[in-house]
């Protein structure tokens, strides 16, 4: 009965030997997160005591390396080892080569007979393709236009901007998303050129100093006399006000002109017309002086201060002489009248005057018409 107790403390004795023994190193510190490029090198450091037998590491619960204080043993060719001594404490360094996408996952360091790990969380970044379509660019002065920067396979999606190295007036940018493919974006530049250089579109990787760029050439030429906008083009807000007001004030002016030809063309009808009544009015005045003057000659007045000429006439007969040759003679003018020039009296100025030809010696007597 002695004989077994014995045996059985022994045993006890050595497994406590055993775990003190495993129990006297430790992780004193493990490794970090890390974030890396697809297809560069990711590195993790693993800080131990002294007396460590065996450090493992693992990636997402699989071993990919074993190491012993004398070597490493290397299953990948792609995860290999580096040791370091700093203060009395070992440090083991696992360098992950080429890494790739599939690679992103947990990272685990622990050590042999030990509860006790260390885990951290490598992040993998995917540079995918930046394309700025068409390539170099030949786009009219001063008038604005697009540029488009195509990103995808991108994980994640990048930062987009742009770098402008020629002289512009306006120029802004915007990216989103591309719906159906969550690897992509878009990004659309708008500016308006006014000499030539070159347009860069830059893609910067999230929470890396990591970026990818595309440049291309633009050239400004003058644009064609007379040509038509461009689709997608527009004029300015000031230009389509100006427009606006020049129009309003043309067909202001046409309606003015329009009125005053109007008024012009009614003035001169007034005064025609007022010429064609003044006209009636003064053959209406002249045949009315017309009919008095005939009125006035029919109801004709006698002269009062005719004075007459009788005893003259008497006095002449006296010395005519007395002959048959006269007798004949006053006969034959009795026959044919004496046509000698005709004597009238005119009267006061503005008055219408009758004579009657008389022959002489015979008595003439002047009427006249008041």
């Amino acid at each position: 009965m002695e004989g077994r107790w014995k045996g059985i403390s022994t045993v006890l004795v050595i497994l406590a030997g055993l775990a003190a023994s495993g129990s006297s190193y430790q992780i004193i510190e493990g490794p970090k997160n890390a974030t890396v490029l697809e297809g560069s090198e990711a590195r993790f450091n693993c800080t131990v005591s002294q007396g460590w037998k065996l450090i493992m590491w693992a990636l997402n619960g699989t071993v990919v390396l074993s190491i012993t204080p004398s070597e490493p043993i290397i299953t990948n060719d792609r995860f290999t080892s580096a040791s370091y001594q700093e203060g009395g404490n070992s440090i083991s360094e696992m360098i992950i080569h080429d890494v790739q996408l599939r690679d992103a996952g947990h990272i685990k360091c622990s050590l042999q007979n030990s509860d006790r790990d260390a885990s951290a969380f490598l992040s993998v970044q995917v540079m995918g393709a930046l394309l700025i379509p068409g390539g170099n660019l030949v786009v009219a002065e001063d008038e604005p236009c697009n540029v488009t920067c195509h990103a995808w396979g991108w994980i994640p999606p990048p930062g987009i901007s742009w770098d402008i190295g020629l002289p512009v007036s306006h120029s802004s940018y915007h990216s989103v998303l591309e719906p159906n493919n969550p690897q992509s974006a878009v990004s659309v530049l708008t500016l308006t050129p006014q000499g030539n250089g070159t347009l860069t579109c830059v893609a910067t990787m999230k929470g890396l100093h990591a970026h990818k760029s595309v440049t291309v050439n633009l050239t400004v030429v003058q644009p064609p006399l007379g040509s038509i906008d461009k689709a997608g083009t527009s004029l300015p807000t000031w230009a389509i006000i100006l427009l606006a007001v020049s129009f309003s004030l043309l067909l202001i002016l046409i309606i003015v002109l329009i009125i005053i030809i109007c008024c012009c063309c009614v003035s001169g009808r007034e005064i025609k017309e007022s010429s064609y009544q003044s006209e009636i009015r003064k053959s209406a005045s002249v045949k009315t002086n017309k009919e008095t003057f005939e009125t006035n000659l029919e109801s004709g007045s006698e002269n009062l201060g005719y004075h007459s000429d009788e005893p003259r006439t008497a006095k002449l007969a006296s010395f005519a002489p007395v002959s048959s040759e006269s007798s004949v003679q006053e006969q034959h003018s009795s026959r044919q009248p004496y046509q000698g020039p005709d004597r009238r009296w005119r009267g006061p100025a503005g008055r219408p005057q009758v004579s009657f030809p008389v022959a002489s010696p015979r008595t003439v007597r002047n009427v006249t018409l008041v």
